[in-house]
């Protein structure tokens, strides 16, 4: 296989960054096909059961030197369940974040997803920790038990002393990156995950890529794409990070807190609709009434001691991410109300004893932010960054200031930050497949819009009046059908699609 790969010659325009870099990647990639993956059964703590194997793939830390120090990203595999004729090669999955394991793609063949069936006759089913995460060389900005520790501050600032408390926060986690973590730092980037991708694909043997990416993992699938376009198969990229340069990442976290309560306010309708149910008001402006009152307790006095503002908006948030959380959701809320508190702790507060669980919250922060820091030049003004969440707080409240100071060690960050790649459709770059809902929070529609534009000859499927952040995922046959054909035969429709939303959760 290693022929096939074969490194270009250095020549003169070996130059500049990019050059030497999509050099390094090659050599990188030549070599991780001749060594291929020792596949093993994967290490008991895990949680990956067999038949799934894991292995490891060796990547240069900077592609610009790949002969220089090397790290190793955790591979695992389930075989394709059809016949050796039927087999098409590896899919391989990335979940987004970034800072997302895709380790636990694979247990969709084991588990019996029905959604998966068809494609896992053809493919085997690889995932991967990225660069940093999980089993990955991992990074950590913070002690994880110090990370989790509640209540935190109010997001929403009361004073200027406020937000200059949560200045100084952001600050000491950016030091704190940089003092765990500093070697890494620079080399976080997508690009660098997408050549790592590319590595993989050649340590599987395979000459081109299958590859589905949710959410973030879009973003990575758009510049594996302009990267390297003549090694991709079949791409599917769910629920999209805009991809262009002006968006990349401080205007897409703003956009991000408009969407969220758009979908905040869907959640509250269906809650509402509900009232038979949960009893938490029988219209919108009764349920965000309810809100404001339980989130002016939690300020006033922390529930259980632990669960302030700060951790209500984290356990809140999944409702207007996910459909699969909002009868899980609003049951806790209401069994608050009714009286039952430690319903509410048990969901909201961080949980001291699952020390392995909080270092994956830790190191899945660790690299979401570290990633977005690297990859962008981030506004280091103070006043930018007060002015646009001031400005957008007004209208829409829910996200605006939590967002903000997760983004904020980004302003002082101490590695270098790059300038985002101009996604484009290079030569050879086959059909893609982009599936996005409209109501999405986490990646509001215009980035699949805009990505379409950009992958000339791409499809796109739209759910209409949906909004379940990663749509793939979910039982709707006007989408799941179209993947299946999509990843089956390449195929796909002549036009774009729209399809109709999925089944609204029932109480």
């Amino acid at each position: 296989m290693a022929g096939a790969i074969a490194a270009p010659s250095a020549s003169a325009n070996t130059r500049t960054g990019q050059d030497r870099e999509a050099r390094g990647a090659a050599i990188a990639a030549a070599r991780a096909a001749e060594a291929g993956i020792d596949w093993v059964d994967c290490p008991a703590d895990w949680g990956l059961e067999k038949p799934i194997q894991c292995g490891w793939v060796s990547v240069p830390l900077d592609y610009a030197k790949p002969y220089g120090k090397q790290i190793k990203l955790a591979v695992d595999r389930i075989g394709n369940t059809g016949t050796k004729e039927e087999r098409q090669g590896a899919l391989i999955y990335n979940p987004g974040g970034p800072g997302g394991s895709g380790l636990r793609f694979p247990r969709r063949v084991v588990t019996k997803s029905a959604l998966w069936e068809k494609t896992a006759k053809a493919y085997d089913f690889v995932g991967f920790d990225p660069r940093g995460v999980g089993h990955s060389a991992p990074i950590s900005c913070i002690d994880p038990q110090e990370f989790v520790k509640a209540p935190k501050l109010d997001p929403v600032p009361d004073s200027e002393a406020d937000k200059l408390a949560q200045r100084k926060l952001a600050a000491e986690y950016a030091d704190g990156c940089a003092e765990r973590s500093g070697e890494m730092l620079p080399h976080m980037t997508t690009p660098n995950t997408a050549r790592d991708l590319d590595v993989i694909r050649a340590a599987l043997g395979e000459k081109k890529l299958n590859y589905l990416g949710v959410s973030y993992g879009t973003y990575l699938g758009a510049v594996y794409g302009t990267l390297f376009p003549g090694h991709v198969r079949r791409m599917v990229l769910d629920s999209v990070v805009n991809p262009s340069r002006e968006k990349i990442w401080y205007q897409a976290n703003l956009d991000q807190d408009v969407a969220f309560e758009g979908r905040w306010k869907d959640w509250e309708d269906w809650v509402a609709k509900n009232d038979a149910t949960f009893h938490l008001g029988s219209t919108r402006d009764e349920v965000q009434a309810k809100w404001l009152e339980l989130r002016a307790t939690a300020k006033k006095s922390p529930i259980g001691g632990v669960v302030g503002p700060a951790e209500l908006i984290s356990f809140f948030q999944s409702a207007p991410y996910y459909d699969s959380a909002w009868v899980p959701t609003a049951q806790v809320w209401s069994e608050y109300v009714a009286g039952d508190t430690q319903a509410l702790v048990d969901a909201a507060a961080p949980d001291l004893s699952d020390t392995a669980g909080n270092a994956a919250s830790e190191n899945g922060n660790a690299v979401y932010t570290a990633v977005e820091c690297a990859d962008a030049k981030w506004p280091t003004n103070w006043k930018t960054w007060d002015r646009d969440n001031t400005r957008l707080h007004k209208d829409y409240p829910f996200m605006t200031w939590a967002n903000a100071w997760m983004n904020l060690p980004c302003a002082t960050w101490p590695a270098k930050q790059q300038t985002p790649l101009n996604v484009k459709a290079g030569k050879g770059l086959p059909a893609v497949l982009i599936v996005q809902s409209t109501r999405d929070a986490a990646t509001p529609y215009e980035g699949a819009v805009e990505l379409h534009k950009r992958f000339t000859g791409s499809r796109l499927i739209t759910e209409k009046d949906a909004g379940s952040h990663g749509v793939t995922n979910l039982v709707n046959p006007c989408i799941n059908e179209r993947v299946d054909t999509y990843l089956l035969t390449g195929g796909t429709d002549t036009s774009d699609v729209t399809c109709a939303p999925h089944a609204t959760p029932k109480p």
